[in-house]
């Protein structure tokens, strides 16, 4: 009989994003086949939401670390350090695998200095970027490096941040695997737009809408699109923004937004549960995708998987996901001016939409499903194990 591992999760914090989603899916994956699973993560406060609270695979055990924050707090981080170690200390867990860059480092040294047989971490975007303050980019680059040596292996979602990795010299590149981000496709592949919906978000019939699928915070590019949407307004009168999302920024983009007088065509869902982000993508004619600072674009996915195509900038895993020309459109970065250019381009040619998002629900299907994201770190674990 093939032995069940006992696994451990570990990440910051639980909101609504991507990495949350990813850790959540590879924990469903690994309870359905059998083994034991523990989630250990800081408390998640804040606009963004709790994901706990909506969605929790059932045997999933929780231990919540009041001190994980993700902010940096000596105190704190000393704490949680040692509250880690104790867990892994009194669980035996034969995996700890750990998730974003604070729980990463004080995960896996915690995890190694205990015992643990095999530690992994997934990177699901840097927090070393171009554009950040220089000697910030040094000690986090530090920190992944010291961490780096406290594990056996790194998963990365995307091809980029793995290239990343190794030109800062944060460990040699036989010590990383890509594992594409995976998730739960199913509904986006069936979804057809609601008239209901439309009208209750004040969306004509024949509006072309752009959509945007991301937290209202710094780096997520919704003041380019704000920037950029006079000249789509220009070209298209009754274009509308659809914004998924909520976060600190949003008052900040509304004042912005209101200067322009674009008010009525700029429309915030607030913040929407992961189960019902597919009754909003079938509502889009495009979808904006700006972030500055992204591992696996999973808004880039699931437009895709819907069949609306994507424009987005040529930066981290964006292009592992969009192909240009042929599943989207990759853009100069911060420039309003060609944002607004490309989405209008792509407005005025419908043939052109339906073709990328065909092509793009035939790619996502094949390379994002969740079970074949968490079968492979399933696999990854056993032979970890048995090699320790």
């Amino acid at each position: 009989m093939e032995k069940k591992l006992k696994i451990c999760h570990v990440i910051t914090r639980m909101i609504v994003g991507g990495a949350q989603e990813n850790t959540l899916y590879t924990c469903q994956g690994l309870l359905e086949n059998g083994h034991d699973v523990t989630l250990v993560t800081g408390p998640s406060p804040g606009p963004e939401g709790e994901l706990l609270s909506r969605t929790c695979p059932e045997g999933l055990k929780i231990i919540e670390v009041s001190d994980l924050v993700r902010e940096l707090s000596p105190k704190k981080d000393w704490r949680a350090y040692k509250q880690l170690r104790e867990i892994f200390r009194e669980q035996h867990f034969d995996v700890v695998h750990t998730h974003a860059s604070k729980a990463g480092i004080l995960g896996r040294i915690a995890a190694r200095k205990e015992g643990v047989p095999f530690v992994v971490h997934t990177v699901h975007g840097q927090p070393f970027f171009k554009g950040q303050f220089f000697l910030l980019n040094w000690f986090y680059i530090a920190a992944e490096w010291y961490a780096a040596r406290y594990c056996d292996k790194i998963y990365a979602v995307a091809k980029a941040m793995v290239e990343q990795c190794v030109a800062a010299h944060v460990a040699p590149r036989e010590k990383y695997k890509v594992v594409y981000s995976g998730m739960d496709l199913n509904a986006y592949l069936r979804a057809q737009p609601e008239p209901e919906l439309r009208q209750q978000l004040g969306i004509g019939e024949n509006d072309p809408v752009i959509g945007c699928i991301a937290r209202l915070f710094p780096l997520k590019g919704h003041d380019t699109l704000i920037e950029a949407a006079p000249i789509i307004v220009n070209a298209f009168p009754n274009a509308k923004f659809l914004l998924v999302g909520d976060g600190i920024l949003r008052e900040k983009l509304e004042a912005r937004i209101a200067e322009l007088d674009l008010s009525d065509h700029f429309i915030f869902t607030g913040l929407v549960s992961p189960s019902e982000v597919p009754r909003y993508t079938p509502l889009m004619t495009v979808l904006a995708h700006l972030s500055l600072r992204e591992g696996l674009p999973r808004a880039a996915v699931q437009a895709l998987a819907t069949g609306v195509p994507v424009v987005a900038y040529p930066l981290d895993g964006t292009p592992e996901v969009v192909s240009n020309g042929l599943t989207g459109i990759l853009c100069q970065m911060q420039t309003p001016e060609e944002v607004a250019k490309e989405i209008i381009i792509l407005l005025r040619d419908k043939n052109r939409r339906i073709e990328m998002g065909q092509r793009g629900q035939v790619a996502v299907k094949r390379n994002f499903g969740w079970r074949h994201m968490a079968s492979i770190l399933e696999e990854e674990y056993k032979a970890g194990v048995m090699r320790g």
